[in-house]
């Protein structure tokens, strides 16, 4: 049996060096291209969409669902991480670049798909196949980039791929945010006598899956954009119902739930914009950054402040980190998405929205670590 000892909570480790690296990363994307060094390389083009999902989205994965483990397992799949990205980002064209980053997806996708696979109700069963299939989309990244395959009914490029992944991530944040959201407010109502009878609604979590799972697979064929956008505008709708339904309103001394349900806005706002992009023949990839920046940015520094201030004060976190931080990430969806699809030609839109990113990650790693310094003399 594993000692205590020789535990440690995954999030400790993971959260912080995805914060630090969603600080550095994105700066860094902007910078190799405006100042024409071309510097990292391995964030020029698709490289900057593949280190968001395969390398910055993964880690928060790891972090948050690997939960307590052995510290030599975690110790070595944060190497692996990190050497992934360093390989990755100084030389993307080499072959252990091309190894290193598929094997942490796919070695991560074998500690963590097993633990979902426990569930009874077909609902529940959908976490394990849908991490185990944004983890295989690494490899299949790389096969494309490699192989440049074309041809037949599924002809995923790689800018297919990383639309498919974040499509994934969109199911993934709807999934897991609603589970984590709805007791919460809950249990916030039931100590004002506020009775929230629309808990996690299983019948809108169920239509959720199902169309934004027929999303995916029809982000992956050769099919007229229309057909995406459809089921996506679907689901913009229904995320708004299950919003409404949650009358998150009443709990305006909860900062840490508002920054979580306005992450879940994002969620609605950028399927809506994407659907209509989709719909409209304009390119998605201005849409897809409001699913990235502001859904995925608010979600994930929201997650990572709270469960690292109950682990370490067993309290929710102050109300200017929530406010700051939830402010930073919105801001920084709203100006990347004005940069528009050409955002170069708007180098101002584009290094607000990297400077307000990385201004809000920074405040997250910084009290991530004196959280865990924290946590680390109380274990003492």
């Amino acid at each position: 049996m594993t000692s205590v000892k020789t535990t440690v909570q995954a999030f400790w480790l993971f959260f912080p060096a995805a914060a630090l690296y969603a600080a550095l990363a994105v700066p860094l994307s902007v910078s190799a291209v405006a100042s024409g060094r071309g510097w990292p390389p391995g964030l020029l083009a698709a490289g900057h969409g593949h280190e968001l999902i395969f390398g910055f989205a993964l880690v928060l994965v790891a972090g948050y669902t690997l939960g307590p483990q052995p510290r030599a397992r975690v110790l070595a799949l944060l190497a692996l991480w990190l050497a992934a990205r360093l390989s990755w980002l100084l030389a993307p064209d080499s072959w252990y670049a091309e190894v290193l980053s598929p094997a942490f997806a796919l070695v991560l996708a074998w500690y963590v798909v097993p633990r979902f696979s426990a569930a009874k109700k077909w609902r529940n069963k959908t976490a394990a196949p849908l991490i185990l299939t944004i983890c295989l989309l690494a490899p299949a990244f790389w096969l494309a980039s490699t192989l440049n395959y074309r041809g037949g009914p599924f002809a995923p490029d790689p800018y297919q791929l990383m639309q498919t992944a974040i499509l994934g991530l969109l199911l993934l944040m709807t999934f897991i945010g609603g589970r984590l959201i709805a007791p919460a407010v809950a249990g916030t109502l039931e100590k004002k006598g506020i009775p929230l009878t629309a808990r996690v609604q299983p019948r809108v979590e169920a239509a959720l899956i199902i169309l934004l799972g027929a999303t995916i697979v029809l982000s992956l064929a050769v099919v007229p954009d229309w057909l995406t956008g459809l089921p996506l505008l679907m689901v913009a709708g229904l995320i708004l119902v299950r919003i409404v339904r949650w009358k998150i309103w009443h709990c305006p001394e909860r900062p840490d739930l508002l920054m979580l349900a306005t992450g879940y806005g994002w969620l609605a706002a950028g399927s809506a914009i994407t659907a209509w992009h989709l719909l409209a023949g304009k390119p998605a990839a201005p849409a897809l950054h409001l699913i990235t920046v502001g859904a995925l940015g608010t979600l994930s520094t929201g997650v990572m402040l709270r469960l690292a201030w109950q682990r370490a004060y067993r309290r929710f976190p102050p109300t200017w980190q929530a406010l700051a931080v939830g402010l930073l990430t919105s801001a920084a969806a709203i100006t990347r998405y004005l940069a528009g699809s050409t955002p170069f030609a708007e180098p101002a839109l584009l290094w607000s929205s990297a400077g307000l990113w990385s201004l809000a990650y920074l405040i997250v790693a910084g009290q991530l670590i004196m959280l865990w310094l924290h946590g680390t003399r109380g274990r003492k």
